[in-house]
Order: structure tokens, then C-alpha cells, then sequence
């Protein structure tokens, strides 16, 4: 069987099982936590067919890959592109590439450690530009927060409001399907009587503590201690709390000092590297 034979078309719901299925297939749980229960990932795969351009490859009316972008307000970014492990190589992955991301710029996806997804996603036009590290630990090694800041719950409109306030993007649609999680839980956090950031947190798909999906600090703002402060709160009393973490972010000394450890990493790849400030920014690596 060849690329040739490969057709490509348009995904609707009626593939979710098909899709989780070939999903499965290129991607498990980091080392020595429990594997996400079979249709975790649907809400995500669901959100991404009704909000992105969203692609499936079938061979011999099979499915054997997927690929998925979502307009985030600063890019067309690739959520996911998987193609079913005897099926590598042959082309099928730069096919859906091309389908999901047309002619549109800029770009912006996170790539795996597999050798051949880099390269894939350097000749789509995108440069590597910092390890994404996806960081868990206990959030009572965490520095205390400063005296004159304050960590409130919010609503997820607020969210999306400070945020576009802060980024000039509208991320609502994405904000809103976030609030849709586990324990989803909202907060921003003040600093002498001014927000100054915003995070959204969540219970783990696979129960396995809780989850920050994204959170962004103001323009001009110091980023440890208000990350710091979300990072805690986020964990919602819990013992363990994780989140995506740049590589180049200051937060990251703090995070290993209270004991954080590295479970995985990914890679940030842009076609322009101005796109996302990675010092004010724990991004969500599927939609951003």
C-alpha cells in the first residue's frame, strides 16, 4: 500500500472512535503514570472538528492518520498530526500537512520527539525554537506569594476577556471548551489592586492529579511569583499539579527548586518566533 492509495478527507464526528484509535496508537503516558481511560480525549477531538480544519486519511476504508489546526487568534496552529505507525513513511503525514494548513501563515505547532516530525514541520516553513517541558510536582515546595499579591477565582469570561485585554486575540472559543473539563477552575491574580495574570486550571484526564491549561501574565509584569501563585492555586489543595512549561521561562529554576520534575517535552516550533513570549506564557501545546 502506498501514499498513492491514500485518500483525504474531511473528518466529522462519526470518526471520533476511528481518530482516538490511531491517537492511541503514537502516543502514551509519560513513565510511570496511569494511561488516559479510552474516549478522554474526545471533548478535545470533538472541539477541534467543530472550531478547526480537521483531516483524516483513510486507506482501504480504514483510518490510518489525522491531522488538525485551530486559528488561535495569533496563528494557524497544528494540534495533532498522527499517522498510524506501519504507515510512516510513506508520505501520508506531509499530505494531511498540506490539507490542514493550506497557505496559511503564520504558523505555529508543537513537535514530538519522533526524528521524523521535525523536519516535516521545518520544510511547512516553522523554525524549533524552545523545549516545551511538561512539569509535575508538589505544590507545597512552592515559594510563598509576596505580600502585596492576591489570588482570586474568576469567571472563564473574565478569563478570555483579560486575556484578549492583554494579547489583542479573542482565545473565548477556546476558553469556553476549556471550562467544559473535569474541576475546571478559573483565577487571576492581583498585585497592589490590578490583575496581572490569568489561569485556567482542571482535573487530569487520566485522575492523575490536576492540570494547568494555560495561563498568561500582563504585558510589563515580573512572570515568576503571579505563575507561581497559579501554579498553587490551580492545584486546588491538591499534592500534585502540572503544566507546560517553556524552556526558556524563568519559572522554570523555581519549579525544579520546589521539587518539579520533568516528565516529557516537546518542541515549540513558529514560522515567527515573536508569535508567543514564552516568559508570560504557559501554553496549552494542543490549541495554544
Amino acid at each position: 500500500m502506498t501514499a498513492t492509495a491514500t485518500t483525504i478527507r474531511t473528518a466529522t464526528e462519526d470518526d471520533l472512535r476511528a481518530i482516538d484509535a490511531v491517537l492511541r496508537a503514537n502516543h502514551g503516558s509519560p513513565p510511570g503514570e496511569p494511561a488516559e481511560p479510552p474516549g478522554a480525549q474526545d471533548p478535545y477531538l470533538r472541539h477541534l472538528i467543530v472550531r478547526g480544519n480537521f483531516a483524516v486519511a483513510e486507506a482501504d476504508g480504514a483510518m490510518i492518520g489525522f491531522g488538525a489546526t485551530v486559528f488561535t487568534g495569533r496563528s494557524v496552529h497544528l494540534a495533532d498530526l498522527f499517522v498510524l505507525p506501519a504507515h510512516h513513511g510513506r508520505g501520508i503525514g506531509g499530505r494531511l500537512l498540506s490539507t490542514v494548513f493550506g497557505d496559511a501563515f503564520p504558523r505555529t505547532t508543537f513537535a514530538s520527539d519522533d526524528p521524523r516530525a521535525m523536519p516535516l514541520y521545518v520544510r511547512a516553513g516553522m523554525t524549533p525554537l524552545w523545549p516545551s517541558l511538561y512539569i509535575s510536582g508538589d505544590p507545597s515546595g512552592l515559594p510563598a506569594d509576596p505580600d502585596d499579591t492576591m489570588v482570586e477565582d474568576v469567571a472563564f469570561d473574565d478569563v478570555a476577556r483579560l486575556e484578549g485585554h492583554w494579547a489583542g486575540v479573542d482565545r473565548s472559543p477556546d476558553v469556553a471548551f476549556w471550562a467544559t473539563h473535569s474541576a475546571p477552575r478559573g483565577a487571576v491574580v492581583v498585585r497592589a489592586g490590578r490583575p496581572v495574570a490569568v489561569g485556567l486550571s482542571r482535573g487530569r484526564l487520566n485522575g492523575f492529579g490536576r492540570w494547568m491549561d494555560r495561563a498568561m501574565v500582563a504585558p510589563n509584569e515580573e512572570p515568576v511569583a503571579p505563575l507561581v501563585a497559579l501554579i498553587r492555586r490551580g492545584a486546588d489543595g491538591g499534592d500534585l499539579i502540572g503544566a507546560s512549561v517553556a524552556g526558556p521561562s524563568p519559572l522554570l529554576p523555581s519549579l525544579l527548586a520546589a521539587g518539579f520534575r520533568i516528565r516529557d517535552r516537546d518542541t515549540f516550533m513558529a514560522s515567527d518566533p515573536g508569535l508567543i513570549d514564552p516568559a508570560r506564557t504557559l501554553p496549552n501545546t494542543g490549541i495554544l
